[in-house]
Parts: C-alpha cells; structure tokens; sequence
C-alpha cells in the first residue's frame, strides 16, 4: 500500500453503509488506488482510533454518532462545520486534522439534481447533527422559512441562532399527533433509519411537496411509502449520500471541497450507478 492510501467509514451502525460502494465506484473512475472500509465506532472511541492512524490514513468519512466528535477532533474546520458544528469528514494527511461539512452541500445538490432549484418553505424532521447542515442548506437554496418539527423542542433551541446567521425565519415545534396540511415545497427528513414517522400529512401536501429522506435503510421509508402511496416525489437518502460523497472525493483528492474532480460527470454517473440511481435520485 503506498503513502497515504486508507480511508474509511465510522460510525454506529455501519454495516449497512453503502459510502464502499460510493467511493470505489468513483475511485475506479478516477484511477486512484485507494482502500476504503468501514469500521464500527461509537463516539467516546473517536479520540483513539484517531491516535492510531498512521501515514498511511488519508481521510475518513463521519456518520451517525460522530459527526460532533469529529468537529471537537478537528483542529482546523470549513466554513459549513464552522457553520454547524457538525463533521462529516476528516483530512488527515494534508497538515492539521481538518474537518469538513459536506451534508450541506449534498443535500443542495440532490434536491437540485431532482429539478428543485428555489424551494420558498422547507419543513425539516428531527433536530440533530443533520437537522443543522439541512436548515443552512435550506437557505442557501432560497428559502425564506424552515419549520423544524421535533419530539422535545428545547433541544432545537440551537438551531435559532444558526437559522439567523444564514437569514432564514425558523419555527421549532413539537411533532403533531393529527394529520395536518403542509405549506413547504420541500420537506426534509434527517430522522434515524427505521424510525416511523411522527407525523402524518394530508394526500394533497405529500402530492405537492418534495420529500428528501436522508435515511436510505431500510427503504423505502415509512414516509416515502406514503409519498409513493399519492404518487408524489420523493429523493433516495441514497442521492444525498451520494452527492455529499463526492464532495468528500474531491477533499481526499486535493483537499478542497471546491475543487472539482477530473471527468466529475463520469465519477457522478459511476457513483449513481454503482447504488442503483438514476440522475435525479428519484425513487
């Protein structure tokens, strides 16, 4: 194995990942001989497995519980986790640790990729580490409201400041227990896989909004079965993931998540491919 070739997912649970199969597609496109695997971790173990990693690790990819650890890991951050608090992804081999947010941009890029370019109203469920890059991604798409629906609302308070610092008017609320009316374009689920849904919506809104459900296992979700049940749209998680993964190529690749990759069109295709999607992430 040469200089600085490893890399892997973490996370708990991570044996249904599929960033493997994300990431080597896009390798395999762009020639680089690197391995990638996913290893089970749960977040007190963050700090040591990272005492660990030689010169031989590149990078890592954060899922679920980590995304917090990772930001306190990092010494030095982007401006989305700076923005969050939340990492998703780690650069190790290129100066100090550095921490990346590249849920914010994956979720941009998915919803635009299924020909949503400026929803005017979001409703996000759920309110942790994902809840966060989904609101400043929210924003940067155009909308002027979010609504956060959540279980305990005190424990979203953060997110109020975030909200005003990319001007965007927020709302916290309880999840309500009646079928109600949706007034968003585009709703956004960062709930846990597996979780059923809190809420249920009136057939006209699950027509008429957009549904994003970030959780990809097991699919279809609760709630995309009952978009599906109305015919209405609905994104795989697995866009999402997609689309934030190639940003994390293109970090592991030159350290930037600005800069794109070689035949970028050709590594999405491949990404895409290799998890069964089409273009627009459309399940």
């Amino acid at each position: 194995m040469l200089m600085s070739d490893r890399l892997a997912v973490l996370g708990s649970p991570i044996a249904h990942s599929q960033s493997p199969a994300l990431h080597y597609a896009a390798y395999t496109v762009l020639g680089r001989a690197w391995s990638y695997e996913r290893r089970e971790l749960r977040e007190h173990e963050l700090s040591r497995f990272l005492e660990t990693c030689d010169s031989s690790w590149r990078g890592l990819s954060l899922t679920m519980p980590l995304k917090n650890a990772a930001f306190a890991a990092s010494v030095v951050h982007d401006d989305d986790a700076e923005l969050t608090g939340a990492v998703n992804t780690l650069r190790l081999n290129n100066g100090p640790v550095a921490g990346f947010n590249t849920d914010v941009g994956g979720i941009m890029r998915a919803v635009r990729a299924a020909g949503t370019s400026a929803p005017q109203s979001v409703m996000i469920l759920g309110g942790g580490a994902t809840a966060t890059s989904a609101v400043v991604a929210a924003a940067r798409l155009g909308a002027s409201h979010v609504e956060v629906s959540v279980r305990t609302p005190e424990r979203a308070k953060r997110l109020v400041p975030l909200a005003a610092s990319v001007d965007v008017d927020i709302e916290i609320m309880k999840f309500r227990s009646q079928p109600s009316t949706l007034d968003a374009d585009l709703v956004i689920s960062t709930l846990p896989g597996g979780v059923g849904s809190p809420e249920q919506y009136a057939p006209e809104s699950r027509r008429q909004a957009l549904l994003l459900d970030v959780a990809y296992s097991p699919w279809p979700s609760e709630l995309a079965r009952a978009w599906n049940a109305e015919q209405g749209r609905v994104i795989n998680g697995l866009a999402m993931l997609a689309h934030q993964a190639l940003l994390q190529v293109r970090i592991f690749d030159s350290g930037s998540p600005h800069t794109p990759l070689p035949g970028e069109d050709r590594v999405i295709a491949a990404m895409l491919k290799a998890v069964n999607l089409p273009a627009d992430g459309m399940a």
